[in-house]
């Protein structure tokens, strides 16, 4: 896959080396917290900017996401992924330390009225194109199978080119050569992009990442969140894309930033494909390089099924009864625990 290359050596810096590069810490360098910490941008000695993500000394789950995220995207190389430089274990501290991506985060243009008149159909094709071949990279073509379990927009950066990156590894798994999905009691990840058997029964597998790409390569075209409330207030925006589609008036959840600047064909067909990523049933879905592959070309798709989880999660959660969870939340912020049926 074009990207890919040989891995990197990972250097170990010192904790007075990012101190001193952020400012210690500080606020005005601040650019966004999760539930593993806060992430910094900072600028060492030789004037390379950098991104410095700070574990919580009071994260409890943060440890085994750092030690995960560290041992992952080290072994990992490909220009739609973002770069780890470095990392600092020390006093007590655990930092990883990333390239920066002075545009940071997508959903800070798709979700903005103001910002998302920024990105044109063209950029974002390329955007979703971006994302598709970093997914068939962890999925097919690394040396390991990786399942991401968190793709969204917030963690897809942007270079100073509006280029793609595919970030936080904290949740990934990896896959044997031979297998294809995996059962956990301990489901992670955001509602809004999450696949209903890994919602619902704890099973998640590369068509878990592709339900993920669907709902994300759907909201790029609408310019909306999935958890967005739509009509009276019982559809989320997935549903109301399937509505539309049924009626053959998918043109009009196209956002409207866009002006008609776009090619219809592409774009109805990029709504298919969503469509196709985000069915109920995992087999149904096609893999990520059916997907790339699909987008890129003009051959015939077959007409998808009703997808999961259309409606407005308020009153439709699977959650509601059956399992308990911390730090809940649609489409914004990751789920740290949830104990699946």
């Amino acid at each position: 896959m074009d990207g890919s290359g040989t891995n990197a050596e990972v250097s170990v810096f010192d904790v007075n080396t990012i101190i001193s590069a952020t400012d210690d810490f500080s606020l005005s360098n601040k650019l966004g917290e999760g539930g593993f910490g806060a992430v910094y941008k900072g600028r060492l000695h030789n004037g390379q900017e950098i991104a410095v993500k700070r574990l919580s000394k009071i994260s409890g789950q943060g440890n085994e996401e750092f030690k995960n995220e560290i041992t992952l995207i080290a072994r990992l190389q490909h220009k739609n992924l973002v770069r780890l430089l470095g990392c600092c274990v020390q006093q007590d501290e655990k930092m990883l330390i990333y390239e920066y991506l002075p545009n940071k985060g997508l959903d800070n243009f798709i979700f903005d009225k103001t910002r998302r008149s920024f990105i044109g159909w063209s950029k974002r094709f390329d955007i979703i194109l971006g994302i598709a071949r970093g997914m068939i990279y962890l999925h097919e073509d690394s040396r390991l199978r990786i399942i991401h379990r968190d793709l969204k927009a917030s963690n897809i950066l942007l270079d100073t080119s509006m280029n793609p990156k595919i970030s936080d590894f904290g949740l990934a798994r990896i896959f044997g050569v031979d297998q294809t999905e995996a059962n956990t009691m301990r489901v992670v990840g955001t509602y809004g992009y999450m696949s209903p058997e890994y919602a619902m029964q704890g099973l998640f597998s590369i068509k878990s990442d592709v339900y993920s790409f669907g709902v994300l390569l759907l909201e790029i075209i609408c310019g909306r969140k999935n958890s967005s409330y739509i009509q009276d207030n019982t559809v989320n925006l997935i549903g109301h894309v399937w509505n539309l589609w049924r009626e053959e008036r998918a043109l009009d959840i196209v956002d409207s930033s866009l002006d008609n600047t776009y090619d219809v064909n592409k774009i109805l067909r990029c709504i298919h494909v969503g469509l196709l990523c985000v069915q109920e049933c995992a087999p149904d879905r096609p893999i990520m390089s059916e997907v790339a592959f699909m987008l890129c070309n003009e051959t015939r798709l077959p007409y998808p099924k009703q997808p999961a989880f259309i409606f407005n999660t308020a009153s439709t959660t699977p959650y509601s009864k059956s399992a308990s969870a911390e730090n809940r939340s649609v489409n914004d912020m990751s789920i740290t625990k949830l104990e699946a049926r």
